[in-house]
């Protein structure tokens, strides 16, 4: 992100080593009497922490217009108090406006940060509408999971807790939904491409959910769905759903398209919620067991036709 905001950080560090060398030219020294220090330390120090600001939004923010805007004004803000802190080291003639000009830099930068908070509000505005079905009722950007960008597990019973004391005896179902055969895809096409399957599962449940409702990614390859004002007919039914868009969807891999099957279970978010995902992972480690015994059994169904002889 700095490389891309390289002239910002020349232009404030050409700043910051010609003001010194201006005051230093054009005025006159200060014998060491005369500074104070209180206001060296807190011009000094507004310059210095408007710099680290500075850094840290450059280093954290894709470019465009809010970037831009917060940009110029600490850096404005950076360099008006720099100019205001050069003043208590050095005398400038009465008749010289210019420091004045310089120092007139931090109400500006002021003005220039406002513009851009103001349309960051505006960004951030759009980013929670984006983010409602990842977070929910409160943002912790620790409990985020950096493949999937989803909330982990942690952060589900959080939120299931959360609405139990925000709505009690309100309906609010809990889905919990398996990749099947995942570790396959893991061997045979490497756990890049596995993360990228689990990015595009991800994406595709989000679709499929109503702004109230949260996906997590619950461990590994399961995912879980909290579904607040929902009972348990219409849970199921929402999870059959979202396993036959999973279903039909084809990952587009190196070797070839790789379809993607989802197990799942659900029951009412009541009690406690540790015991209620370890009854719910019980009921999907069933369902693939079962699933997995009927895919044998069929393989070996259509191992024996193929062995047996044609009848004349």
């Amino acid at each position: 992100m700095l490389k891309l905001h390289r002239p910002y950080l020349i232009l404030s560090a050409l700043g910051l080593l010609l003001f010194p060398m201006l005051y230093a030219s054009l005025g006159v020294a200060k014998p060491l009497s005369h500074w104070k220090w209180l206001d060296i330390f807190c011009e000094g120090g507004t310059a210095a922490m408007a710099g680290i600001w500075l850094l840290i939004t450059l280093s954290s923010r894709p470019g465009g217009l809010v970037t831009r805007l917060l940009a110029l004004g600490l850096a404005a803000i950076m360099l008006g108090s720099w100019a205001d802190c050069l003043d208590e080291f050095f005398h400038i003639a009465k008749d010289q406006v210019w420091d004045n000009w310089l120092e007139a830099l931090m109400p500006l930068g002021m003005l220039t940060l406002t513009a851009g908070l103001y349309y960051w509000r505006q960004e951030q505005f759009n980013l929670n509408e984006h983010l409602q079905k990842r977070e929910r009722l409160f943002r912790d950007h620790r409990a985020f999971d950096r493949v999937t960008q989803l909330a982990g597990a942690d952060y589900l019973r959080a939120q299931i807790r959360l609405e139990h004391e925000r709505a009690p005896g309100t309906a609010c179902a809990l889905v919990l939904l398996d990749i099947d055969g995942f570790h396959k895809i893991n061997r045979e096409l490497g756990q890049r491409e596995g993360d990228r399957v689990l990015q595009a599962v991800g994406h595709m449940l989000l679709l499929n959910l109503r702004n109230e409702d949260l996906l997590c990614r619950y461990a590994g390859d399961r995912y879980a769905i909290l579904l607040p004002g929902m009972g348990q007919a219409e849970a199921q039914e929402l999870a059959e759903h979202v396993c036959a868009m999973v279903g039909s969807m084809r990952h587009s891999a190196p070797g070839g398209r790789v379809r993607v099957g989802l197990r799942h279970a659900c029951t009412m978010a009541e009690g406690n919620p540790e015991a209620l995902l370890a009854e719910l992972g019980k009921a999907v480690d069933l369902a693939s067991a079962q699933a997995s015994g009927k895919d044998g059994e069929a393989d070996r169904m259509h191992a024996d036709v193929r062995r047996k002889p044609a009848m004349a």
